[in-house]
């Protein structure tokens, strides 16, 4: 079983791709989904075929959803609702603060699109699940629900011997169906605890990144790189898509786009070192329907199985030290040796080592920190972050 998620930038880019992936699984004989989670949906539209909330059979061994997450919402959450509009029968300040709890469960919406992942990783109804995701910043937040869910799970059920059990011999007068409602809720958590194995288990899940080679783009991918490392979520590649082809003809406007390109081609194979590239050519007419679809995936990942898993490993470790500092830990297993030179400014790193350059994004507990140093060993970078300085009292 293999669930691959395919995220970037809001656009047709990330769908056409994912959708790619597909059919080309689809055509080397393995039983494939590809499903959508991005809001606004355009799977169809790539496809080129009307799909539904369930799997839709669009070719031999190929099909598709959009998933419904209004649907899947009230399959999920019924009871939860249920118990938390209609919790209260008097004003008891206790019950407040069990309503405001339950009410507040962040995500809900994110966990009943993962957990209908995870319903597929568990039931194998498929070879293989293609997850067209929604952008960037919502899929991030998306994958880390689990972790959030389940905090609040178990603060919740840490308050149950003294809030709920004290409540439990009045509950015909104080509450509507206490006991269905943990119940579900620690379901819930232990659905969501699995999730999060499949969804962090190298065998099983990756993450790929689509990108194009513009500024913008390249940034917000490196982010979602470096977040899904701090969640140990393997990503296995990244996709630049749309690169221009050579043309002998070219006028001064395509010849400064495919400059522009050039300049941000380099900058990827830098950035996201060691992580395997794939180059989709910018075609002039539109990627729609599966024969379309066939060739890109052709295009893009030649003669490999774009199902495969192309990269193992983490692409970075960050440890806390007993002496407040952080410890970053890069692999580059393609440089070599050198002085390194470190500039920092705000969340971006700027590392050079001889005649390598990298640019990188720092999560925001490294970002507020100074850098130490860094040195390469063995092809492992180690940047160290000082400690936050003390910020002076105001007399």
């Amino acid at each position: 079983m293999r669930i691959i998620l395919y995220l970037g930038k809001g656009g047709v880019g990330k769908t056409t791709v994912a959708a790619a992936t597909a059919v080309r699984s689809a055509e080397l004989g393995y039983k494939t989904l590809v499903a959508s989670t991005d809001i606004a949906h355009s799977l169809a539209d790539s496809l080129n075929t009307p799909l539904a909330a369930n799997p839709v059979e669009v070719a031999p061994n190929l099909w598709a959803q959009e998933i419904s997450v209004v649907a899947d919402i009230h399959n999920y959450w019924g009871t939860l609702q249920d118990f938390v509009s209609g919790m209260l029968r008097n004003g008891d300040r206790i019950n407040n603060v069990v309503a405001d709890e339950l009410s507040a469960f962040p995500g809900m919406d994110e966990i009943v699109s993962l957990l209908h992942i995870n319903k597929q990783a568990k039931e194998r109804n498929f070879d293989r699940v293609i997850i067209d995701a929604a952008p960037t910043g919502e899929t991030i937040r998306l994958l880390t629900m689990p972790d959030t869910f389940r905090w609040y799970a178990g603060h919740l059920s840490r308050g149950r011997s003294k809030v709920v059990n004290a409540l439990r011999p009045f509950a015909s007068r104080f509450l509507q169906g206490p006991a269905e409602v943990l119940e579900a809720l620690e379901k819930l958590d232990a659905a969501t605890g699995e999730l999060r194995e499949t969804l962090s288990n190298p065998e099983i899940s990756s993450y790929r990144v689509v990108l194009q080679p513009e500024k913008m783009v390249v940034r917000e991918a490196e982010r979602a790189v470096s977040y899904l490392g701090l969640f140990n979520y393997p990503v296995d590649s990244v996709i630049i898509n749309r690169i221009l082809p050579e043309s002998a003809e070219e006028g001064p406007f395509y010849a400064q786009r495919r400059a522009v390109q050039a300049k941000y081609l380099e900058m990827i194979e830098n950035n996201f070192s060691p992580l395997p590239l794939w180059r989709a050519p910018y075609y002039a007419h539109e990627v729609v329907g599966t024969e379309a679809l066939s060739r890109l995936a052709h295009d893009c990942f030649g003669q490999a199985d774009p199902g495969d898993i192309f990269y193992r490993g983490a692409l970075q470790e960050i440890v806390e030290k007993e002496d407040g500092r952080y410890l970053m830990r890069l692999p580059m297993p393609f440089v070599t040796g050198g002085d390194v030179k470190l500039r920092k400014r705000g969340d971006e790193m700027f590392i050079t080592i001889g005649n390598f350059k990298r640019e990188m994004i720092l999560p925001t507990v490294l970002a507020k920190r100074r850098a130490g140093g860094g040195s390469l060993q063995d092809g492992i970078l180690e940047i160290t972050f000082l400690p936050p300085e003390p910020v002076p009292e105001v007399a």
